[in-house]
């Protein structure tokens, strides 16, 4: 519960309207704050909004601002702009094509902005990344746009999220392959750090892709089910041309309790216990720590 409200806060859509300028101002109270320095007559709830906006818009590992787009606050505009329509025009293979290209950009934007930035990735695994899940997506669109035009409505309505699913399983271990070949750098329960561990990349990585189909399967499995129940209403069938916002906005209902539920699915800062490492680093941390250190730590990413 104490991450959800945490995310409640940082994935709130309404930070991503204020100005560069309020943010870094809220990074320089939070760090003057770090270090001691409280500026004189700063109430507490300006330190806690402080705090909410600096979390919301910089990058945990680097202290940088993040690009809007990428933000976790930026889920639900985004997300419901871009699911609704995916939504809504899910008949035919060029409309199908196109939702899905965007939705996949606007993935792969947010799956780098949200990554562990002490694994840096070079653009042409960015570019091989990005090209890998978009054909995914359509592959698995596509196919199954033409498999079901002889299923009933309701299983056609389903193929956006099942093109949406397998693209994150490719998506996200693509965009961050850097951790899993090289490993993330995990640290002891006081920041100092350890090593690079492959299997907590793994771990990390996993949960997140958990947490990605987890954000958009109720809206893009139960708002096909209402759609489909409404659209056998007179007045529906009347507005069809307002089908389409009509989705955006139910989708962004969904979004925005489902993008903290799911962020908070598993704590940002991930835990393994030195037991289940390689075993060149547990016998590192075993010769410099000894019983110490139990367990590792790292930011598996959003």
């Amino acid at each position: 519960m104490g991450r959800l409200k945490h995310f409640f806060n940082i994935t709130d859509w309404r930070t991503v309207l204020l100005p560069d300028s309020r943010l870094d101002e809220a990074k320089v109270l939070v760090e003057s704050c770090r270090a001691g320095s409280i500026p004189p007559g700063t109430t507490e709830e300006q330190l806690h909004y402080a705090k909410k906006l600096y979390d919301s818009a910089f990058h945990p590992d680097t202290g940088d601002r993040m690009n809007m787009i990428g933000r976790m606050s930026f889920q639900v505009p985004g997300g419901m702009a871009i699911t609704g329509f995916m939504l809504q025009f899910y008949r035919t293979v060029p409309a199908v094509v196109f939702w899905q290209w965007v939705n996949q950009s606007f993935n792969a934007l947010v799956n780098y902005t949200n990554r562990n930035a002490a694994s840096p990735i070079t653009p042409k695994q960015i570019g091989v990344a990005y090209v890998t899940a978009t054909s995914t997506a359509l592959a698995t669109a596509v196919g199954l746009n033409l498999y079901t035009k002889k299923a009933p409505p309701l299983v056609a309505r389903w193929v956006p999220f099942a093109a949406v699913a397998s693209a994150n399983c490719v998506n996200i271990p693509m965009m961050r392959q850097q951790e899993i070949l090289n490993g993330i750098a995990v640290t002891d329960e006081d920041g100092n750090k350890l090593g690079h561990s492959r299997k907590a990349a793994v771990k990390g990585i996993t949960q997140v892709v958990i947490s990605r189909v987890t954000m958009a399967a109720p809206g893009m499995i139960i708002l096909p089910i209402i759609m489909q129940r409404l659209e056998k209403y007179r007045f529906m069938q009347k507005i069809t041309f307002l089908h389409g916002p009509l989705q955006v906005m139910m989708v962004g209902v969904f979004l925005v309790f489902m993008v903290p539920a799911a962020c908070s699915l598993f704590p940002q800062r991930c835990s393994m216990a030195v037991t289940k490492l390689e075993p060149e680093l547990r016998e590192s941390i075993i010769a410099q720590y000894g019983d110490r250190v139990s367990y590792i730590y790292f930011n598996k990413g959003l």
